[in-house]
C-alpha cells in the first residue's frame, strides 16, 4: 500500500488490556493541541474502544457546547464473507480508501489495533512509521513479546506478535526502504519499586536489544483514565471542574506530564509541522474559545 505525506503511528499489542486505546487517543488529542492535523483509525471490529472514545468526546462536546479538538475518525469493520481471499481484498480496499482520503490532509494518522491477530492488524503494522507497543508492568505480559529464560531473563523464543512485527519491518524495508521505529512502552507502572519491576525492566531491555527496538516509560496505574472515558476527555483538556464533570486532581497533572515525556521519547517529526500550522492558524483567525459552540462530525463507517 504505497503512500506518502502523513506520519503513521500504530499502537499494537496482541495482549488485551494493555492500554492501547487510551494511549492512542491521548496521543491523538495531544498532537491536536500542538497544532497538528490528526486522523484516527480503529481497526478493532469487536471492542471498538477507540471509536467509542471518540464518540463519547463528540457527544460531550455537543451536550456542553464546547469546542474541544477532535480528530477525523474512521472505524474500519472486518469483512465477514465466506471467502477469506475476498474478505482480505475487501479489507485492503477499505483501508486503502481511508488512508487515501486523509494522507495528504493531515500530519499524523493514529491507528489502534485489536488484541489479536487479524488481516487489518497486519495491514496497519505494515503502514507504521512509528509502532508503539504498550506492555503492562508484569512478567506475564512480556510473553506477548518473547518467552524468556526464567534464570537469565534472556529471550529464548520469539512470540507470534514479535514475528508479525519483524515481518512488517522486513516488508516495509523492501518496499520503500523505510524502517519502522518500534517502541516498547512500560504501561501501568507501579508507584512502588519491587523485584518484579526490576525484572520487567531487565527483560524488556534484553528483548529490545534482540529485536532492535527501544524501551520507554509510559503511564502509571491511574484510576483517572477510567473516569475520563465516559466523557471522552483526556488529561490534556483544560483542568476545569465543570468541563471534566468533577474536581481535577494531582493525578491529572502527573499523567499529563507522563504523556508529554512519552511523546518526547517517540521522536516524532512534530516540531516543524506544528510551527507551520500554528503560524497559518494565527494568520487566518484567532483560536476559538473553549466554550464556543461546536458541531461534531460523525464517525465514518
Amino acid at each position: 500500500m504505497a503512500r506518502q505525506g502523513a506520519h503513521v503511528i500504530v499502537v499494537g499489542n496482541e495482549k488485551g488490556g494493555s492500554g492501547k486505546s487510551t494511549t492512542a487517543f491521548h496521543l491523538a488529542i495531544f498532537l491536536l493541541y500542538q497544532g497538528h492535523r490528526v486522523a484516527t483509525i480503529d481497526v478493532d471490529s469487536r471492542q471498538q474502544t477507540f471509536t467509542h472514545y471518540v464518540r463519547n468526546r463528540r457527544a460531550w462536546n455537543s451536550e456542553h457546547q464546547l469546542a474541544l479538538p477532535s480528530p477525523k475518525h474512521f472505524h474500519l469493520p472486518a469483512a465477514w464473507g465466506d471467502s477469506v481471499k475476498d474478505n482480505h481484498r475487501a479489507e485492503f480496499d477499505v483501508f486503502r480508501r481511508a488512508i487515501a482520503e486523509v494522507e495528504d490532509r493531515v500530519d499524523f494518522i493514529v491507528i489502534d489495533t485489536p488484541g489479536f491477530d487479524t488481516n487489518m492488524t497486519r495491514l496497519a503494522h505494515s503502514l507504521a512509521d512509528t509502532l508503539i507497543t504498550p506492555v503492562n508492568d508484569s512478567l506475564i505480559d512480556l510473553n506477548v513479546l518473547a518467552r524468556a529464560d526464567a534464570v537469565t531473563g534472556e529471550p529464548v523464543e520469539t512470540s507470534h506478535y514479535s514475528r508479525l512485527v519483524q515481518r512488517a519491518r522486513s516488508e516495509r524495508l523492501s518496499i520503500d526502504g523505510q524502517s519502522i521505529d518500534w517502541i516498547l512502552v512500560r504501561n501501568r507502572i507501579s508507584m512502588l519499586s519491587s523485584r518484579n519491576t526490576r525484572q520487567v525492566q531487565t527483560m524488556l531491555d534484553r528483548i529490545a536489544a534482540r529485536f532492535g527496538c527501544r524501551v520507554s516509560d509510559g503511564i502509571g496505574e491511574r484510576v483517572i483514565f477510567r473516569s475520563l472515558f465516559a466523557s471522552g476527555m483526556t488529561v490534556f483538556d483544560p483542568l476545569d471542574e465543570e468541563l471534566l464533570g468533577g474536581q481535577p486532581s494531582n493525578s491529572h497533572v502527573t499523567a499529563r506530564q507522563e504523556y508529554r515525556s512519552l511523546v518526547a521519547a517517540l521522536n516524532l517529526p512534530a516540531k516543524a509541522r506544528a510551527e507551520t500550522h500554528r503560524a497559518a492558524a494565527e494568520i487566518v483567525a484567532a483560536p476559538p474559545s473553549v466554550h464556543a459552540r461546536y458541531t461534531p462530525v460523525p464517525c465514518h463507517a
